[in-house]
């Protein structure tokens, strides 16, 4: 991960049940739980606008944050759900999980493609087809990264990038290990992209395991 952890200041929140997080989103606050690392959960709130900045500016859910509650020690978190109004799509709950710098945890990591102006296939007319924007990895809590990265400089039309061709940052490995599969191809133009791979990306797959170790002492 780079740069320094970011804070996130939080707020205990004396009430719970539906009515006091009600209260809470008149009071222009969002109500969530912080909870694992072998402690009691802890109801917290955060102010909306900070939130709803936070989750604008993206990666918000792969961010480690230092989590600074008053009247508590700082712990580090990572965002695991926002729960968001099913008419207006705005956060209404966030649920944040505690984390050690060793614990292991899968993150759904973004994945950012380079040199598309100088790609051999799209210099040709050919069609960049992203089966996977984001990637989901086991990463260690002190070491997660902003996003994994794909050259795409010396990709021709009809290659492909798979995971095995990417190099993970350090600690981090995918969660799917039973094949190869595609994060990318360049399609020829006018045509679809390859067919072999099912659309892979678009699959169901498994939720995310537990993280290891977040109960860990």
């Amino acid at each position: 991960m780079a740069g320094k952890i970011p804070d996130l200041e939080l707020t205990p929140r004396a009430g719970t049940g539906k009515g006091a997080a009600r209260q809470a989103r008149r009071d222009g606050l969002v109500p969530g739980v912080v909870y694992g690392g072998g402690q009691e959960p802890q109801s917290i709130t955060i102010p909306f606008n900070i939130l709803f900045k936070q989750l604008k500016a993206g990666g918000f859910m792969s961010t480690l944050f230092n989590l600074k509650i008053e009247g508590s020690d700082d712990v580090r978190a990572v965002c695991r759900g926002v729960q968001r109004d099913v008419v207006k799509d705005l956060p209404t709950h966030i649920d944040f999980l505690r984390l050690k710098r060793d614990s292991r945890i899968n993150m759904n990591i973004p994945v950012v493609f380079l040199n598309e102006e100088s790609s051999a296939g799209l210099k040709k007319g050919g069609t960049l087809t992203i089966v996977r924007p984001d990637v989901e990895l086991m990463v260690t809590a002190g070491n997660i990264p902003d996003a994994i990265e794909v050259d795409l400089e010396n990709l021709d039309i009809g290659e492909t990038v798979n995971i095995s061709d990417i190099t993970l940052p350090e600690g981090a490995r995918p969660v799917i290990t039973d094949r190869d599969f595609v994060i990318a191809n360049i399609a020829a133009p006018g045509g679809a992209a390859d067919e072999d791979e099912d659309e892979d990306g678009a699959e169901a797959e498994d939720a995310p395991a537990a993280a290891e170790g977040e109960a860990e002492e």
